[in-house]
């Protein structure tokens, strides 16, 4: 797995060796992560305590900042395969939430054991298919692949071992797994080669290559009995008739050798065994009989390499470990031969004490990964396999102990120092792989949200890092449905994984951020909609005063267009008794005065006079707004073609005029010519009171057309 301890800079910042002078300059090496995936960004910064006697470079010069990740981003063929055992992860999880409603005991019952050993069986079949794909001589356009088709093989030889292992089928848990181990080998080490069969096939008198015996040897090792029985056969034409006699007898027994899988029960299996056995015992003390003259042909000692294979056949241990050797086998062939010919009855249980024995004198490989792997896995230490496991792929560590947990192979507790469990601790260092890919952050939640608490809050984090980009889209379907008001894009898909965690603190979080970002782009109606599904009254608070502040920005003509966008929110938030009041009020009041402006644009002032009425008697207005409103009169006051307030209604407009007065006089002015003084370019309280006074004359002159109409 491409991830390490340290990463090395190309070029360094710092020259090996060199890190003191970097002090002495009074400078060091910062490094801060990435909001948005698990990456670095390393740069030169000021060590806080500088020599005063040194001068080093001018930390005011520009300096380079490296970013650096711990993992490789997945190129897009390994993006494909975690997103295809995503499936396969995600049915797993589903499994466990119904083991939680049921009994303790159910998810080692024979139901759940099978569905186990089914998706186990999942993995192992895909990744075969992944490998198949790499392996394939096509050209590749994208480059080289990032993983190559021999890694898939070592992920498919480590998780097919796991199921033989672990996942046994139902009812054969205490079976003798020897045949089981060799049919794994045989699977994913093969040996011998087709081609060396081939080419001795195609010889007249094979037996005169080097090559032969070694040949037949490991093909009875591995119970491979067709290619066993074939070149016996050959052997009927060898010129020794001893030798020809001794295959006689012995191809019948290669033929013949008992598998488990022939039998119903494992008491038949092991009688038959037995009386197989006898039957080699009486074979090799017919070999023995040969003269010690007559063990030789023109080539070879063929007594010696026949004794080797009836040695196999006859279970002697010491046998099977030196012909392994001289093929150049190694501790895997020793123990999955061992379960077929030493000990046939040779439990999973059992395994570990064969192991221990054989790796003594045939350690593997420590350079190898997957050596390492399968011997941990032979020898009954799961907690070492996934040691093993992560540093060959961190997918397979994550997989192998989401898996070994339910089978209570590893502890499910959580560790009092990390505060996480050993699955959990594979798991999430699968997700922060995932996580340096921020493309794949509804993958990466998936794996931590699968977690206890420290998992759930990384992807709580995660989720709040994720960019928005509701700016950004470019589907017409989804334009159409931003402008509605309705939650898609990304924003849906983080909705969607919030319901599905039951993480509603981080989806109003959400919600609030994305309602900060459309202000900041004017977009105020649909601000509103996501203030209001992050029940945000604050936040809608704050939209609303925006809203307002375009009147003094931008006047009344703008402020009345983003005003009524968000007019759609405010009999949706009237009816919602959980609202709080205060916010929806100052937000009708925006939506009531922009229409108010709208009215005297489409030159409707009977309408408007009643609108502006209507605010006052309703008590909509904030008191800052009051001056703002009663300035906005004039023009309706001092409408000629008819009086457009009636009697009452002016001095409603009349008593506010003097309340607002009243208390600028007494020191109140900041409440209530704010808003005024601030749609006055360059001006302040004296110059707001001059307009009000305005206000004050048009009303008086109203009074005294009402006054006159009513005289004559």
């Amino acid at each position: 797995m491409t991830d390490s301890n340290h990463l090395n800079l190309v070029p360094p910042l710092v020259e090996a060796g060199l890190g003191d002078g970097l002090f002495q300059n009074g400078q060091t090496l910062g490094a801060t992560f990435s909001p948005l995936n698990n990456s670095l960004g390393v740069f030169v910064t000021s060590a806080g305590l500088p020599d005063e006697k040194t001068h080093g470079s001018d930390l005011n010069d520009e300096q380079p900042i490296y970013f650096a990740s711990p993992n490789r981003v997945p190129s897009s063929e390994r993006r494909l395969f975690i997103t295809d055992t995503l499936i396969i992860f995600s049915a797993f999880q589903n499994l466990l939430k119904t083991a939680r409603l049921q009994d303790p005991e159910w998810i080692q019952s024979e139901q759940s054991l099978t569905m186990i050993r089914k998706l186990g069986i999942d993995y192992v079949n895909f990744i075969k298919e992944c490998w198949i794909h790499a392996s394939q001589p096509i050209v590749r356009p994208e480059g080289p692949l990032q993983y190559t088709s021999d890694h898939y093989r070592s992920l498919y030889t480590c998780f097919s071992l796991f199921v033989v292992l672990y996942l046994a089928e139902p009812g054969y848990e205490e079976g003798p797994v020897g045949d089981e181990l060799m049919e794994w080998l045989n699977i994913h080490f093969i040996e011998p080669s087709t081609e060396e069969g081939d080419h001795l096939s195609a010889l007249e008198r094979p037996w005169e290559d080097e090559s032969f015996w070694p040949y037949l040897t490991r093909a009875t090792l591995r119970g491979l009995s067709k290619a066993s029985l074939f070149f016996l056969g050959v052997l009927s034409q060898h010129p020794s008739e001893d030798l020809q006699d001794l295959t006689r007898t012995l191809a019948p027994l290669i033929d013949s050798q008992p598998r488990l899988q022939n039998f119903s029960a494992e008491r038949d299996y092991a009688y038959s065994s037995r009386r197989w056995n006898d039957k080699v015992k009486a074979l090799r003390i017919e070999m023995d009989r040969v003269p010690e003259e007559d063990r030789y042909d023109d080539f070879d000692n063929w007594w010696e390499k026949l004794s080797d294979i009836v040695g196999i056949l006859e279970g002697r241990a010491e046998v099977i470990k030196r012909v392994c050797g001289e093929l150049g086998s190694d501790w895997k062939e020793v123990c999955a031969a061992w379960g077929v010919f030493v000990d046939v009855r040779l439990r999973r249980q059992d395994l570990p004490d064969v192991v221990s024995q054989v790796l003594d004198e045939m350690p593997p490989d420590p350079t190898n990964l997957e050596d390492m792997v399968h011997a941990t896995l032979f020898s009954g230490q799961p907690l070492q396999a996934l040691r093993h496991a992560s540093q060959l792929d961190l997918w397979l560590s994550a997989h192998l102990a989401d898996i070994m947990v339910p089978l209570a192979l590893i502890e499910a507790d959580t560790d009092e120092d990390s505060e996480m469990s050993p699955r959990d601790h594979h798991i999430l260092a699968y997700a922060q792989y995932l996580h340096s890919d921020p493309a794949l952050w509804r993958i990466t939640v998936d794996y931590m949200y699968s977690c206890d608490e420290v998992g759930k809050q990384q992807a709580d984090e995660v989720l709040l890092r994720v960019p928005l980009r509701l700016h950004e889209q470019t589907e017409p379907s989804v334009e159409r449905g931003i402008k509605s008001g309705d939650i898609v894009g990304v924003l849906k898909d983080i909705n969607q994984t919030c319901f599905q965690y039951q993480r509603e603190g981080v989806r109003r979080t959400v919600c609030r951020i994305a309602a900060q970002t459309l202000v900041n782009g004017k977009e105020y109606g649909l601000a509103v909609s996501y203030c209001t599904s992050a029940e945000d009254w604050p936040g809608l608070g704050r939209v609303v005063d925006r809203v307002l502040d375009e009147y003094i920005v931008s006047g009344p003509e703008n402020f009345s267009q983003y005003a009524l966008a968000i007019a759609p929110s405010v009999q949706e938030l009237y009816d919602q008794p959980s609202s709080h009041g205060i916010f929806v009020h100052r937000l009708m009041f925006a939506v009531r005065y922009a229409h108010f402006h709208r009215l005297l644009e489409q030159q409707e002032l009977q309408d408007a006079s009643l609108d502006l009425i209507a605010i006052f008697h309703d008590d909509l207005a904030p008191k800052s707004w009051w001056a703002v409103l009663l300035y906005d009169s004039v023009r309706l006051l001092q409408h000629e073609s008819a009086l457009l307030f009636s009697s009452s209604d002016a001095l409603g407009l009349l008593r506010k005029l003097e309340e607002v007065f009243v208390r600028t006089s007494q020191g109140s002015g900041e409440d209530y010519l704010s808003v005024l003084v601030k749609t006055i370019k360059g001006g302040g309280e004296k110059e707001a009171i001059d307009q009000l006074n305005v206000v004050r004359l048009a009303l008086a002159r109203y009074f005294a057309r009402c006054t006159s109409l009513v005289s004559a």
